[in-house]
């Protein structure tokens, strides 16, 4: 196995090969492909709003993951005077998913972005989802004695932890305790400036750190627009910490509203679920509960037999 990508990368226990930069690498995808990895037996394209094109130019069975479907977060993204990109964006990622890949298969890590495939265009049959995993966290480490509310992902626009941080001075007097973001990305330096007291950021953590403080955790928060799956929350969810997040697509799968944690449809609702589940420990430690049997019907050992399913499926169907 071969991971092209953008940039430098973790160590992997596979080839890893750097195609470029953040950006660039996408330009330089083909050439690195036939360069460095040359043939193989399928090509699964990670398509993450801009497409690498590769079943236009990779003569062999490709496979398509989609985690979601960009649309409006283009304008997020790319807004004032780079709208024109995002339009573009947005046109090149629904023709490359509906329109220039009409013989391969695609899979979508849930209902919800199989859904915006399909309502962009996909044909129903080509797509296939499988699920998102998570591995068996192992001991858990403990609880914090005092309220600990934890956000975790890459700080980009779509996330919204400016919203999260605006939602913490209202919940703040309610709860007390810490609100820790855990994480890095270009807006960092701009939510620092906007995080009031009791606000802490902890950039890249490891993933040993990152098991103590979602085991610590009181509840995790997600006030992202949109997501894929939400994968944070079943990692949450894993170590009996149920999360309060949005109604929107990828977290209404990962999130069972009233069972493993509240769906929120509004910015008060959410500060209102975040009050209630901080100050209703018995309630909170049910959802837990309920959060982490769920969870272990996600493990990566179902992912990938689901996957392999699909992956052999792709290889037979392939024709030139």
């Amino acid at each position: 196995m071969t991971l092209l990508c953008g940039g430098p990368a973790a160590f992997r226990d596979y080839r890893v090969v750097s195609a470029g930069g953040p950006y660039g690498h996408y330009l330089r995808a083909r050439s690195a492909f036939t360069r460095r990895v040359g043939d193989c037996d399928l090509l699964v394209e990670v398509c993450n709003g801009m497409p690498y094109l590769a079943p236009l130019w990779h003569h062999g069975p490709t496979l398509t993951l989609v985690n979601h479907v960009h649309t409006d977060l283009w304008k997020m993204r790319f807004g004032g005077p780079l709208a024109p990109a995002a339009r573009i964006g947005r046109r090149l990622e629904h023709w490359a998913l509906a329109g220039s890949q009409q013989r391969n298969l695609l899979v979508a890590v849930s209902s919800s972005t199989a859904h915006a495939l399909r309502a962009i265009g996909v044909e129903r049959d080509r797509i296939r989802v499988v699920h998102n995993g998570v591995e068996e966290p192992g001991p858990r480490a403990d609880r914090s004695a005092e309220p600990l509310f934890v956000a975790v992902g890459r700080l980009v626009e779509y996330k919204r932890i400016d919203l999260l941080l605006r939602l913490w001075e209202r919940v703040r007097p309610v709860t007390g305790g810490r609100l820790v973001i855990v994480g890095d990305g270009p807006e960092r330096e701009r939510l620092e400036r906007l995080a009031g007291p009791g606000v802490e950021f902890t950039g890249y953590v490891t993933e040993a750190e990152k098991h103590r403080l979602l085991c610590a955790a009181w509840l995790l928060l997600h006030p992202s627009a949109v997501e894929g799956w939400g994968l944070v929350v079943t990692e949450a969810a894993a170590r009996e910490t149920p999360s309060v997040a949005f109604d929107v697509p990828g977290l209404k799968d990962s999130v069972v509203d009233g069972e493993t944690g509240v769906l929120a449809r509004g910015e008060s609702s959410f500060a209102a679920a975040w009050c209630a589940l901080a100050l209703a420990g018995r309630e909170r430690e049910l959802m837990g509960k309920a959060a982490r049997e769920r969870a272990a019907r996600f493990r990566w050992d179902r992912t990938v037999r689901a996957f392999r399913v699909v992956a052999a499926e792709a290889v037979r169907g392939w024709g030139p």
